[in-house]
């Protein structure tokens, strides 16, 4: 008889749930539900569970906040709760409760061939570190290592850290943002938000008014090759993205492989495997040799977080996967 647990990925507008077979791994009866409909992540997980009419004991739910403790309380909404208390409000045996880019991490051994496209770089070197990253409202990051029959997932807030420009053009973007903005970190332009502020600065530099556009304006309008600044932008997100993937590689010696994750890069495919993202990847100077071989991955995998979320369980289960 197939032993389900349940999973989760909560965002700051939509928390998406599912049963996983313990024994394969395997994701079903996946359903979403809007945040604002409910008072608490509990009361989703409830709503869930008398819809499924299976008896679950064992759960994971993947949240876009750090964890930290028992108490969670998330970013981009609402929600707080003790993961206790959950626990025993629910009758589970067992509850981990996980950030949404451990999850998305340890999705990566569960992949398929067909879940994937690779950017450059030769064939993953098995054991060895892997990098995870991520643009969508925000950008997120973490790496996997493989320790000891485990895989163990390494979080984090890389997406906070400095935005390091490596050209002129670069530069003057820099100098724009740190003018709004102070502190310019790599998610001010790696994200949807990011878009929109590249976009900003590179019409401000040449000392004209900006339009107030939307993340989705600038994507269409770079498509459409109707606006030459939005496509300015768009080729420098993606020349961008190149270079902080790179820097992931040489942090922790990624030869295991790289991968993007997250809802941006997908919508412009076609114009990011033209762009100069692999040449971003790869200029590193001195250490170009370094990153040469280390392939890069899109994720087309349509619920990763989900994905990961059961394999975690299942590691923490007992279970090699």
């Amino acid at each position: 008889m197939t032993k389900f647990a349940l999973v989760g990925d909560v965002g700051g507008t939509n928390a998406r749930l599912a049963l996983c077979d313990i024994n394969s791994g395997e994701i079903s009866r996946a359903k979403t539900y809007s945040g604002l409909d409910y008072p608490s992540l509990e009361a989703v997980i409830q709503v869930y569970l008398e819809e499924q009419s299976v008896g679950v004991t064992d759960g994971c739910i993947a949240i876009a906040c750090p964890i930290t403790g028992d108490w969670v309380a998330m970013t981009n909404h609402t929600w707080a709760f003790s993961i206790a208390e959950m626990k025993r409000n629910l009758g589970f045996s067992h509850l981990e409760i996980i950030n949404d880019f451990t999850a998305v991490s340890m999705a990566i051994p569960m992949l398929k061939p067909q879940h994937l496209v690779q950017f450059g770089g030769a064939q993953p070197v098995a054991g060895k570190p892997v990098a995870v990253y991520g643009a969508g409202t925000g950008l997120g990051v973490a790496h996997l290592v493989h320790v000891d029959k485990r895989w163990v997932s390494l979080p984090g807030e890389g997406g906070h850290v400095d935005f390091a420009p490596n050209s002129e053009e670069e530069g003057i973007i820099l100098e724009q943002l740190r003018g709004e903005l102070g502190h310019v970190s790599a998610e001010r332009i790696l994200s949807g938000p990011g878009l929109v502020n590249l976009y900003r600065a590179i019409v401000k530099a040449d000392g004209r008014l900006p339009e107030n556009l939307q993340p989705k304006d600038v994507t269409e309008r770079a498509l459409a090759d109707s606006c030459i600044d939005c496509r300015r932008a768009l080729s420098l997100f993606c020349v961008i993205m190149g270079r902080f993937g790179g820097n992931l590689a040489l942090t922790l010696g990624t030869f295991g492989g790289v991968y993007i994750a997250g809802g941006i890069v997908p919508r412009f495919m076609e114009f990011f495997t033209a762009s100069g993202f692999r040449g971003g990847f790869e200029d590193k100077g001195r250490f170009r040799a370094y990153v040469q071989d280390i392939p890069v991955y899109l994720i087309t995998h349509d619920q990763p977080g989900l994905l990961g979320a059961g394999a975690h369980l299942r590691q923490t289960l007992g279970q090699i996967l």
